[in-house]
């Protein structure tokens, strides 16, 4: 807001009565003007704002295209791609309301200037990413939700667990067909992050324009079909999983992503495993891609350079995220340290 209008006082002037007239003309025009700025405003305010935007957007594949490549029909076919440094993806579900919650009274914005202040400061858009459901009141549910903070993706595939792999391919597409982004970050809602830190490492200079960044790890493939990481295509991995990032935060480049767009959507071209970590890292295996290695990703605990923090390796995400999202914002060294590490810090 313009600060509060000063009142300059024009002192008499025996001189020639044209100054007075003169300053007298401009008084009028001057109030005027105030007058009419003030009508605007108010004018502004009592419309609710409906100016703005929407942020929130629902992308549904258009399957009649004959090409390989896929196409995404956002209801704005006239608009561009928005240029931005990254998207982050906040992959969600229609059972994580609380998550998303604690997420907004935490790290993620709760409302549209806060969202936009955000990407102005980091040059990062955030938004939560969720697909579709039969269940007519959950469906409902999300819609109020929408329209209370518009900061959603809706993507056009079945929400469940055991689709998180064409989840998070619908994902990549559907922000490549919004967004002209250096990085794509896919996140999932359970994990407490540093935007300005994650800006920062995003922005590093790289000699290769296929990167796959993440927190990398390698381990044992589980095949007890009892245990919550099963993999039925064991017999295809061996006994150790090749080096992939850690599912819940990873970033891939443009240049990655727009391989992945080209895949049809009514046929896979790549193999989709049980998890879609592992997943992801297959396919990079057979591209030409730079695994870019950051531990600053997998932090147990907040420190002066974390970027971002879960329960490794407790839990594949925070452990009650709901209560633990709150208690760590608590900390000054999670919410409140600076984006760069001090020299007492190092």
């Amino acid at each position: 807001m313009p600060s509060s209008p000063k009142l300059f006082y024009a002192r008499p002037s025996s001189k020639s009565r044209r100054s007075t007239v003169l300053i007298i003309v401009c008084t009028i025009l001057g109030l005027s003007a105030v007058i009419g700025l003030y009508k605007m405003a108010e004018s502004g305010l009592s419309s609710g704002c409906r100016a703005v935007k929407p942020l929130s957007v629902s992308v549904t594949w258009d399957k009649s295209s004959s090409s390989g490549s896929s196409s995404a029909d956002t209801k704005d076919k006239g608009s561009k791609r928005h240029k931005v440094m990254g998207f982050v993806g906040v992959q969600t579900g229609f059972g994580s309301a609380g998550r998303r919650r604690s997420l907004r009274k935490t790290w993620f914005p709760s409302d549209h200037q806060g969202l936009q202040r955000l990407e102005e400061s980091t040059g990062l858009v955030f938004r939560f990413i969720i697909g579709r459901t039969n269940d007519r009141s959950k469906m409902a549910a999300l819609k109020e939700e929408v329209a209370m903070f518009d900061d959603f993706l809706l993507i056009d595939i079945e929400e469940e667990y055991s689709k998180l792999p064409y989840k998070t391919l619908a994902f990549f597409k559907a922000a490549y067909a919004l967004y002209e982004s250096d990085f794509y970050v896919k996140a999932d809602d359970d994990i407490y992050l540093r935007p300005d830190r994650l800006s920062l490492l995003l922005a590093k200079e790289r000699s290769h324009s296929q990167t796959y960044l993440g927190c990398m790890k390698k381990g044992p493939v589980f095949t007890d079909p009892k245990l919550k990481w099963y993999e039925p295509l064991s017999n295809l991995l061996g006994k150790e999983y090749f080096l992939h990032a850690y599912g819940p935060i990873y970033a891939l480049s443009a240049d990655v992503v727009a391989s992945l767009v080209a895949l049809r959507n009514d046929r896979l071209v790549f193999r989709m495993f049980s998890n879609e970590d592992v997943t992801i890292g297959s396919w990079m295996l057979a591209m030409n891609v730079k695994h870019e290695d950051s531990k600053l990703l997998c932090q147990a605990e907040c420190t002066a350079s974390s970027i971002a923090v879960w329960d490794i390796p407790k839990c594949s995400g925070l452990c009650n995220p709901e209560k633990r999202m709150l208690e760590l914002h608590e900390q000054d060294v999670c919410s409140k340290s600076s984006t760069l590490p001090s020299d007492e810090d190092e």
